[in-house]
């Protein structure tokens, strides 16, 4: 039985606007400026706020308070520290060759020159894949297919996204696709009703191609922007599962050959190389065309942003930094890395 939720919640404000970011071709980073306090609003945090207590800013800053001196015994620690952040071994290695380069030339004045060029390295690697997701207007509704392991938190980002694409003006509707958990579907419903976002659904255990079809008629019919699909967490080794995506894409052909139009994996930041194995299979059960990386806040590693982005070249559309909707962000490659690292190594965070 299709059911169709929408409930109107006019207490939530809009954030307020985000602080402007330094240059981080610079070699020594100024802090970034403080987001006003606007009366009846919670000011958005800043990146680098975020980033504070990461474990690759607090090693970094470690390391080089431990060697006065620019050498290869430095350059090779530093390597390390990047690998154990999650960076990955051959994006690790890459940047650590082209500093060993420059360092040779004499390039370097001081640590902090070293540093700034670490970042702008850093922003390098990640620019290409810092590539945000516009959806189509002449495909009505644009779908996309949200999926990922279980514990990611991909239908609390959903959630997100949708609050994200009503600020743009932009039309949505949900598809409570994971019916192997009732909490999914009441959880789905919830961000509905809390965003106004109409979302359809059928009872606990139904066939998820099927609800997604269903939620796509809907749509369509209405004339709505965006239908966002939720699907069932899986573990990237479990075949069944993993064929049960390939037939959402199978069933959406028939009112649409080219839905979904974005499929989005979820990718949880603290997971560090597991989550190369996870792209890889998923890219091959479903044709992912975009990564959101979640649980960035805190003291997370982060280093796998880098890995990722090495190792794929996939657009990097989103990152999460807390918990609130908008903790979600589209992923800008010179504020995380100028959140990630220190500002300056003579000056404390």
């Amino acid at each position: 039985m299709l059911k169709f939720w929408k409930k109107k919640d006019a207490d939530e404000a809009a954030p307020p606007p985000a602080p402007i970011l330094a240059a981080v071709e610079q070699a020594t980073v100024e802090s970034e400026p403080k987001t006003p306090v606007v009366a009846g609003l919670t000011p958005k945090r800043s990146w680098r706020d975020r980033f504070a207590k990461s474990v690759l800013n607090r090693d970094i800053r470690d390391l080089f308070k431990r060697h006065a001196k620019l050498d290869d015994a430095l350059l090779d620690e530093l390597e390390t520290t990047l690998i154990g952040a999650d960076v990955g071994v051959a994006a690790s290695t890459q940047l650590i060759e082209s500093l060993r380069r420059r360092m040779d030339k004499l390039e370097f004045a001081d640590a902090d020159a070293l540093l700034g060029a670490l970042r702008t390295e850093l922003v390098a690697l990640l620019a290409p894949v810092a590539v945000p997701l516009v959806p189509q207007s002449t495909l009505l509704p644009f779908v996309i297919l949200m999926v990922g392991v279980n514990g990611v938190g991909k239908t609390t980002t959903i959630g997100k996204l949708a609050r994200h694409f009503q600020k743009a003006h932009r039309s949505v509707v949900l598809a409570a696709g994971d019916t192997f958990r009732a909490a999914a579907v009441e959880q789905l419903k919830t961000w509905g009703e809390r965003n106004s976002v109409p979302v359809i659904a059928q009872g606990s255990g139904a066939d998820s191609a099927s609800v997604i079809f269903d939620a796509l008629q809907s749509a369509r019919s209405k004339n709505i922007d965006l239908l966002i699909a939720d699907t069932a967490g899986r573990l990237h080794t479990q075949a069944g599962l993993m064929d049960e995506l390939a037939k959402i894409r199978r069933v959406l052909a028939k009112l649409d050959v080219d839905a979904p139009h974005e499929v989005l994996l979820v990718i949880d930041g603290t997971t560090g190389q597991n989550a190369i194995n996870q792209v890889r299979q998923f890219r091959q059960a479903i044709g992912v065309t975009g990564l959101v990386v979640t649980k960035l806040d805190g003291s997370a590693k982060g280093g796998v942003v880098f890995a990722l982005a090495k190792e794929f070249g996939l657009p990097i559309r989103f990152v999460g930094l807390g918990e609130t909707a908008e903790d979600l962000r589209e992923f800008d490659a010179a504020a995380f890395v100028e959140g990630l690292l220190p500002a300056g190594l003579g000056t404390e965070q």
